[in-house]
């Protein structure tokens, strides 16, 4: 019998502290690497439509990347073409030295809805991804891995509940647990929390966060809620509209990776952040689509990270002096 492992812990890369600035990613660090894909599709007439072309991306292990882009910029596709479930029209994505071609259970996929299995229990969603991951292992062992997949969401005791029995959070708890319990090499996500209440999302949010610095787990995810990506990500790529869209930026997260929400907002460079996220989606996402910035290179996007805005500052200053 094979012997049953906890979930892997993977060393997260320390980060140089950058300077305000453009930076570039060192090659070495690459460990997922988008290199030139493209996507096209046959249109009315004969033509093609474009949605993103000539699209280079390189990740690091252990980081949490967020794309953020309006809706038919291509951040699903590129998903996809990341999960096996498209190919690219042009390019090649390489995760850990090999090249993708078509699906892997390397590479786990958590999506808006939680297409869970409804005649199965929550024990019984997750064994199932298990024992399709490790095809030998006996049943005792399945089960273990199971139910300390469901026991990191937090859903211990709710193992023999079936999905009509569970909330909406819940239901995506186990999707996430189903995804956690295969140990992929890569999580990837797409708005898993958008359908969700503020409160069940923010909570979920904060559980992925845990989860995912605490196993050094390597996190794509897509999603259209500035504030997510602040708080979730180690870097944003920021993606001009569509069709024809580009990788505009690569933004540097500055805050610490030790986040308390309801304090997030006191963080310096909180603001100078969150203002450059939201100047890219009403002005620069359009603009930079038809027109970028001279020397612009699409085989290396700007990497940035904003200086501290006056609020910022403020922060930094501390109170200020009482009179006396």
């Amino acid at each position: 019998m094979s012997k049953l492992l906890p979930f892997a812990r993977r060393a997260r890369p320390v980060a140089p502290d950058h300077a305000a600035g453009t930076l570039r990613p060192s090659s070495s660090e690459k460990f997922i690497s988008i290199e030139g894909i493209a996507r096209r599709y046959p249109a009315p007439g004969g033509k093609t439509t474009t949605i993103f072309e000539n699209l280079w991306l390189p990740m690091r292990r252990g980081e949490f990347v967020c794309m953020i882009g309006h809706s038919g910029c291509g951040k699903t596709t590129v998903l996809n073409i990341l999960a096996g479930l498209e190919a690219p029209s042009e390019g090649v994505v390489i995760v850990d030295g090999q090249a993708i071609a078509g699906t892997s259970l390397d590479r786990a996929v958590i999506f808006q809805g939680h297409a869970l299995l409804p005649w199965r229990s929550v024990l019984g969603n997750v064994a199932y991804a298990v024992s399709s991951r490790w095809r030998k292992a006996s049943k005792a062992e399945v089960d273990a891995r199971a139910r300390k997949a469901i026991a990191t969401v937090g859903l211990a005791g709710s193992e023999h509940k079936r999905p009509s029995e569970l909330s909406g959070g819940m239901k995506q708890r186990v999707g996430i647990a189903r995804a956690l319990s295969i140990e992929p090499k890569i999580l990837l996500m797409d708005e898993p929390f958008s359908a969700l209440d503020a409160l069940t999302r923010g909570t979920l949010q904060d559980e992925v966060r845990r989860i995912c610095v605490e196993t050094g787990q390597t996190v794509f995810m897509i999603t259209h809620d500035v504030d997510e990506a602040i708080y979730l990500a180690d870097r944003i790529v920021l993606m001009t509209n569509g069709p024809e869209a580009k990788v505009a930026e690569i933004v540097e997260n500055p805050l610490p990776k030790d986040r308390d929400r309801a304090q997030l907002h006191h963080a310096p460079g909180y603001y100078a952040l969150r203002n450059h996220l939201i100047d890219f989606l009403v002005t620069r996402s359009r603009t930079m689509r038809d027109a970028m910035p001279e020397g612009y290179d699409p085989r290396h996007p700007p990497v940035v990270r904003p200086s501290l805005s006056e609020a910022d500052a403020a922060i930094a200053a501390g109170p200020p002096a009482k009179r006396a």
